[in-house]
Order: C-alpha cells, then sequence, then structure tokens
C-alpha cells in the first residue's frame, strides 16, 4: 500500500484528492489545522493527523509521527494547505505577510526537508507543491498570495532541479480558479489585517468586500476539486510526471500571454481581474 501525507485537507482540493486516493487503496495521512475536522476525516476512514501549517511546533517533527506508523516509509507529500489575505499591497501589515508566509510556504519547505531523507533512504518519492496560476501572472488585491505563490514557484523549480537522478520525482500542481472555500476561509485574515475603512483605497475596496462576503458564484472557468485531483494522480503515478500541471483554461491562457505578451500589455489584461 503507497502511502502519502496531505495537508490543508479539512475541503476543497486537500479533502477530494484525500478521499479519492483513499477509495484508490493509498495509506492517507490527510492533515487538517483543528481537531473536529480531524475528527470528522477520521469518522469517513481516513487517517487525518493534526498539523496547524502556521504553528512550527506543529508542523516540526510531523513526517516522523506519520512514518513510525508505515515503518519508516513515505511514497508522496502533497503540500496543499494555504489560505489568503486579500488587500491592497500598501495596506497589508508586515505582520500579515509574515503569518502568510509561514503557512503558504515554510511548512512546505519545512515537511520537505522532513520528508526527503525518508525519500532518499528508499530510493524513490514524489513532492507535489500546490501553486497557482497566481503564481505565474499577479492580480491586484492578492499580492501576499501572489508573493507566497511566486516564491513556491522557485523554491520548487530549484528542488526539481536538485533532486535529479536521486529518484525523487518533483512536481508544481498550478489550479486556476477552482470550487474551494478560500474566499469564506479569507474573510477572518482580511477583517484581522486589512484596516480598509482607513486606507486611501476605501472606495476600491467595495468591489473585493462584495467578492468576499457576497453569496459564491462560480468565477469564469471555474472548475471542481476533481480536476486538481486528476492531476494529482497522474503525477503520483506516471513513471515521467510532469514539472508542471496547469489546471483550468484560466491557467492555460495566463501562462501563455505572460510568454508572448510584453509587460505592460500584460499588466493591462491582468488589471481586469
Amino acid at each position: 500500500m503507497k502511502s502519502i501525507l496531505i495537508t490543508g485537507c479539512s475541503s476543497g482540493i486537500g479533502y477530494d484528492c484525500a478521499k479519492t486516493l483513499h477509495a484508490k487503496g493509498w495509506r492517507v495521512f490527510a492533515s487538517c489545522r483543528k481537531a473536529e475536522d480531524c475528527d470528522r476525516l477520521q469518522g469517513e476512514g481516513l487517517e487525518s493527523p493534526q498539523i496547524d501549517l502556521a504553528d512550527p511546533d506543529s508542523v516540526a517533527g510531523a513526517v516522523d509521527r506519520i512514518t513510525a506508523k508505515t515503518g519508516g516509509t513515505l511514497d508522496a507529500l502533497f503540500n496543499n494547505g494555504a489560505f489568503a489575505v486579500p488587500g491592497a499591497v500598501e495596506d497589508v501589515p508586515t505582520d500579515a505577510l509574515r503569518a502568510i508566509f509561514e503557512t503558504n510556504l515554510f511548512s512546505y519547505h519545512e515537511l520537505t526537508r522532513q520528508v526527503i531523507p525518508v525519500m532518499r533512504a528508499q530510493g524513490h518519492g514524489r513532492i507535489l507543491n500546490c501553486s497557482s496560476v497566481l503564481g505565474l501572472v499577479a492580480m491586484r488585491y492578492r499580492g501576499a498570495y501572489n508573493a507566497t505563490k511566486f516564491a513556491m514557484e522557485g523554491l520548487t523549480d530549484t528542488l526539481r532541479l536538485e533532486m535529479r537522478g536521486t529518484g525523487i520525482h518533483v512536481c508544481l500542481i498550478e489550479p486556476g480558479p477552482i470550487t474551494t472555500q478560500i474566499r469564506e476561509n479569507a474573510r477572518p485574515h482580511f477583517e484581522r489585517w486589512i484596516d480598509w475603512e482607513n486606507s486611501p483605497r476605501a472606495a476600491e475596496y467595495k468591489g473585493l468586500r462584495h467578492r468576499l462576503y457576497a453569496p459564491y458564484s462560480k468565477d469564469t472557468f471555474e472548475l471542481p476539486p476533481k480536476a486538481v485531483t486528476d492531476s494529482v494522480l497522474h503525477a503520483l503515478t506516471h513513471p515521467n510526471p510532469k514539472p508542471r500541471y496547469a489546471i483550468t483554461k484560466a491557467t492555460h491562457l495566463m501562462a501563455g500571454l505572460r510568454r508572448v505578451l510584453p509587460t505592460r500589455l500584460l499588466d493591462r489584461v491582468a488589471s481586469k481581474f
């Protein structure tokens, strides 16, 4: 039985991946931040260790705790958990940037460093990092999230080069709009960090706040989490997985435009979103 640790499994992409892989015979360690979510997943037949990606003490030793149950092996790691801090860059406090990097990048790096010795010893492994179309092209009011995903792209590309010849494959998962709870989950971070009423852009926040608080509506090109799961399955099982898995038409479109358009023209396109 192959084994995998997936972070951020309370809902959305992580949850769908965990359920699908479990159904296909994988031993899935579907981690969540909250104990009640872990309990719910355990009630559904999954093993669900509690890992708070924002807490370095919770992340420390996570792979050791899991491999103690597998006999010292772990076939794959899917770094997936993340959140957003919506707001203009000038309104995002530096402490907010530190907080989002702790979850969206530093935890990925720490778990990856923990799992590499295990994979080296067993002679194989797959490390998947969940990036985004926002790791390819920046969009307004998403600066903190953009920054973590751009950093994720660079760190993962470097790791892929360094792991050549080790039997450890490193892949980027690059979703565009996917049906998840990221907007709802962003609300408390927006309320905690963004003093929008005293911002020189206060009037401009009307559209952003509507997007955060209005009843859910699908984005253009939005796909269900299964679209990501299908790519994850390929990355985990193909003998020669792709370095990048672009998911949704939006990601393919923006990746293509980034290659062919001058920066100023790309800025005009991206500023419409």
